[in-house]
């Protein structure tokens, strides 16, 4: 039954009674019901809460689909079979063990996916496990300013996605979406995610649950290895015409390792072992990528854009939102809002000291006094002249750029909205909920011409529509420039194997095949599926 509504002050025991009488059947009537989706409708001034919700009702099933043909298929419809989503084990034997490089989602769902069948793999992971990564990022980071390359927001147990909002909705309508889903609630996760529109973990869950993940891995025969970080690969040359190279070893740690099937699963901002990949002959391609800031405003101002007279109300989450500014970045199309964190703090997301990169993220209760948001364009490289190595040059140019600009702190570039329109930089340190605090500057000049006049056109359109918006209490950071790879590493659609290199398989965000926790992890699982389908499990 779909779309059943209650009001902000009816508690979900009224769901039944609301079923009943969508159904027109007595409460009695009804077998068993569980909710299966809740969403928050906040668009206009009547705020409510809409549920889908499974039903069994206690009468003969030619009598219920009578009832069914009544109602029309957008009140209630027969509940189909989920489509199998588990591969069939395939006969060819395997010489050697299958390797997953990284850890981040693509690679955690890949590895649990490929020892839930047997397939024991091992994981290399440049980075440590959760623990010691985390007293590298809070201790060592945050109070000493002493940046570890191989143990940070990005690089370490869980990658990138540990530290990040932990946001579980996607565009992609994948029956794999829901196995991840539920592989989160099966090792630790609110079970409300499998319910909730918008579905959320936190910064502060993600960590545990990523350690239960690991030792579910372990527990089925599979390794992960910390601190093992990929630095060369070996292909054996093609023999014939129609072959091609293939990989044949890999180097971790300076010790050469003969290579399985190998799941190349690095993130975004391995941008080392990309340069040797390019070296070796894998075929990366540039593609679009997203450039731009991020937007800090009070929560509670969030609150009154979205929620007007209702905000404060106990039974709404802080607010967020997902806009678009039309045209405003002229021939680059539109600026629009990416990662928006309600109740989130900005962070410090980059892999090499003496760089500023900005992100969002958030913790489970969204609790936090700001909320934040980035704010892109889409650039073509191509279109701007740029390989797809010079794009990665490109991005990181601006970030030292930042660094720079802020005295080589590590405080973030900032200025407060209403001064950008006024074209002058803001003084003093704008409050901001970065680690490191914030210094006043000419945000124009920590980003690109092409994004510094796209915000300058977007922020009135954005004012018009949220009062506030572009005035004292919004605050700009930047740069925002790991919204999206500018590199995809090409792979053939049916076996998923890079096209230039056998054996091989790139999957994941850092491969250019996805983006966020979900995309990424399902992307993952379809590459170890193909494995699955083509080898037999060890012996």
């Amino acid at each position: 039954v779909r779309n059943v509504v209650l009001g902000l002050d009816e508690p979900e025991d009224l769901l039944i009674r609301s079923v009943a009488k969508r159904l027109r059947v007595p409460v009695r009537a009804i077998r068993s019901f569980a909710i299966v989706r809740r969403s928050l409708d906040a668009r206009k001034k009547d705020i409510h809460f809409s549920y889908h919700v499974e039903v069994a009702l206690d009468e003969p099933r030619r009598q219920e689909g009578a009832r069914l043909r009544r109602l029309g298929a957008i009140d209630a419809i027969w509940i189909k079979p989920e489509p199998a989503t588990l591969p069939r084990l395939g006969s060819q034997p395997l010489s050697e063990r299958t390797f997953v490089i990284g850890f981040g989602p693509g690679g955690m769902f890949a590895a649990l996916r490929l020892a839930r069948h047997g397939y024991k793999p091992v994981v290399f992971e440049r980075g440590r496990d959760i623990r010691r990564r985390h007293r590298d990022v809070l201790e060592r980071f945050y109070r000493a300013r002493d940046f570890d390359p191989s143990s940070n927001l990005l690089f370490g147990e869980g990658g990138a996605g540990t530290y990040s909002d932990g946001k579980l909705y996607t565009r992609t309508r994948d029956p794999l979406c829901r196995y991840v889903l539920e592989s989160f609630y099966h090792h630790g996760a609110d079970p409300d995610i499998l319910i909730n529109a918008r579905p959320h973990i936190g910064s502060d869950r993600l960590p545990t649950i990523c350690t239960r993940i690991r030792r579910k891995i372990e527990s089925l025969g599979g390794e992960i290895r910390f601190e093992s970080q990929l630095e060369d690969i070996r292909l054996e040359e093609a023999t014939r015409l129609d072959d091609r190279p293939r990989l044949t070893a890999l180097r971790i740690n300076r010790e050469w390792l003969t290579a399985g099937p190998t799941l190349l699963a690095i993130g975004h901002s391995a941008r080392d072992t990309l340069r040797m990949l390019a070296g070796r002959g894998v075929r990366l391609e540039s593609k679009p990528f997203q450039i731009g800031v991020r937007i800090e405003h009070p929560q509670s101002l969030v609150d009154r854009w979205q929620y007007g007279a209702a905000a404060g109300h106990p039974r709404l989450p802080p607010a967020e939102y997902q806009v678009v500014a039309k045209g405003a970045g002229g021939s680059h199309g539109d600026v629009f809002s990416f990662c928006m964190c309600p109740g989130g703090m900005i962070l410090p997301a980059i892999e090499s000291p003496g760089l500023i990169v900005t992100n969002g993220a958030s913790r489970a209760r969204r609790s936090g006094p700001f909320a934040n948001s980035g704010f892109v364009i889409t650039l073509d490289p191509a279109g701007i002249g740029l390989t797809a190595l010079d794009a990665l040059a490109y991005q990181e140019r601006w970030e030292r750029r930042a660094f720079e600009l802020t005295g080589r702190t590590y405080r973030v570039p900032a200025q407060r909205a209403s001064d950008y329109l006024r074209g002058r930089p803001s003084r003093g340190k704008p409050e901001t909920s970065y680690p490191f605090g914030a210094q006043g500057v000419d945000i124009r000049d920590a980003v690109p011409e092409s994004v510094g006049t796209a915000i300058e056109h977007a922020l009135p359109m954005l004012e018009a529509k949220f009062p506030g918006f572009a005035g004292e209490e919004g605050v700009i950071t930047a740069p925002e420039t790991r919204a999206s790879t500018p590199i995809r590493i090409t792979r053939d659609a049916a076996t998923r194997e890079a096209v230039r290199t056998g054996n091989l398989y790139p999957v994941g965000e850092g491969a250019g095949y996805a983006a966020g926790i979900i995309s990424t992890a399902v992307d993952g699982i379809k590459t170890a599926d193909t494995i699955i389908q083509h080898f037999a499990p060890p012996g």
